[in-house]
Order: structure tokens, then C-alpha cells, then sequence
């Protein structure tokens, strides 16, 4: 007998992320990844979270009447897929998804979307200090360039790579997504 799948959080996939002026980011196959992963959640009868980020600022494209706050259409949740809302990067913060989780029986969770090192990390650290066993997909995640501290730019790989190094063994488990199929698979 198969074991159940982990719950498949699905981080910020919005329109706004695949806007030009979010920046130059990383790994161009990830929504192919996370649609993978979608697809065999949702064959299996598996439990899937989107979550969406909902800006507080006015001006920001996440913001509540903007377009770019909708869900990406390739990756539009079913009506029955819990929808979490959420305001600051962290996706358990005054959201109720980890009681959701808990009220489910859920005690492991797949995290894929955006941007590494924003809300997939801050939500995998959460997760992980939470108890929950977790999972990062290094392949269906990405994340922008930037300037660090110091002044350096970065470039988007470098930053996701930082950002899956914070996480790897601390708080989650770092795999690919034909890691995690294979996985799943073999129960």
C-alpha cells in the first residue's frame, strides 16, 4: 500500500511573477515542474495549497484588483484546493494553514513557486521550526537577481542556490522534481 502523498504547496504563482518587470529570474522550467507535480497530486487524490500573496501596497501589481495577483492560468487552483491568502512572505503568518494542516492530519509538505529566497524559504524555515517533515523542489521554485548586502549583484542562480543552502538539511529537504516523482512512485 502506497503511502499518501505530502501536501503540495504551491507559493505566488501569480501573474505578476511572470511580468517583465519582476527582474531577471532563474530556472525557466519551473512552472513545467510545478505543473508536473500539480498533474500527479491531483491524480492521486492529493492534498494541493495555493497560495497567493495579496500586497497591502496600492501600487504593487499583487495588489487586490491588480492583475497581476491572479493565479497564473496553467496552474489555476480546482474549487476544491484550499486557496491560503497571505500579506507578508511567510505563508503560515496569520493565514490559519498551519492549523489547516494539522486539522487534516498533515504532517509533511512539498513546497514549489516563488521566489526562493522570499516565500519559499521563509515558509520552509516556518514549517520546519513547526515540526512539519519538508520538502523544497529545487527545480520548480526560482528567484530574481539582486544586489546583496554588500552592494554585489547577484545573479538569479546565485541567489536560489543561497537560498536552497539556508534551508538544505535545517529546515527541509532539497530535491528535483524527477527526484521527487521517483519517490512518490516507489511509495
Amino acid at each position: 500500500m502506497h503511502k499518501p502523498l505530502p501536501c503540495l504547496i504551491i507559493i505566488d504563482m501569480q501573474k505578476g511573477m511572470a511580468q517583465p518587470e519582476a527582474g531577471t529570474r532563474n530556472n525557466s522550467d519551473a512552472e513545467l515542474h510545478i505543473a508536473q507535480l500539480l498533474n500527479t497530486w491531483r491524480a492521486a487524490g492529493a492534498q494541493v495549497v495555493h497560495v497567493r500573496h495579496i500586497s497591502r501596497s496600492s501600487a504593487s501589481p499583487f495588489a487586490p484588483g491588480q492583475s497581476g495577483v491572479e493565479f497564473q492560468e496553467a496552474l489555476l487552483p480546482l474549487p476544491h484546493e484550499h486557496v491560503v491568502e497571505k500579506n507578508v512572505t511567510d505563508a503560515f503568518i496569520n493565514t490559519g494553514l498551519e492549523r489547516w494542516l494539522r486539522v487534516r492530519g498533515v504532517d509533511e509538505v512539498v513546497f514549489v513557486g516563488v521566489s526562493t529566497n522570499y516565500s519559499v524559504e521563509a515558509s520552509a524555515r516556518t514549517a520546519g521550526n513547526l515540526g512539519f517533515k519538508s520538502v523544497v523542489v529545487s527545480d520548480a521554485t526560482f528567484a530574481f537577481a539582486m544586489r546583496d548586502y554588500a552592494g554585489v549583484q547577484r545573479s538569479a542562480e546565485e541567489v536560489h542556490a543561497m537560498s536552497l543552502a539556508n534551508l538544505d538539511g535545517e529546515y527541509a529537504t532539497i530535491m528535483t522534481t524527477q527526484a521527487l516523482l521517483e519517490q512518490t512512485a516507489a511509495g
